[in-house]
């Protein structure tokens, strides 16, 4: 398979001035990455407590089971 080339050829432009869009910054989107990542398990760290709870009030304890299984994972350290 033979391999592709482009050519480019530029040619002046008469026109309006374009401006680019700058892009964001590696610290900033790995700031965000981390607040995001850090309220996504926050949120369903307290949504499986709140699981639990209702399969404790319930007494259902298949229910539990499955959830405290879940739940070791966001206590393991």
């Amino acid at each position: 398979m033979k391999k592709q080339r482009a050519v480019y050829r530029f040619y002046r432009y008469n026109g309006k001035a374009l401006q680019a869009k700058i892009e964001s910054p590696f610290e900033m989107k790995l700031t965000a990455k981390l607040i995001l990542d850090q309220l996504c398990y926050t949120w369903n760290k307290k949504q499986l407590q709140n699981q639990l709870n209702e399969a404790l009030d319930s007494g259902d304890k298949q229910q539990f089971a499955l959830l405290s299984e879940a739940y070791r994972s966001y206590i393991w350290e």
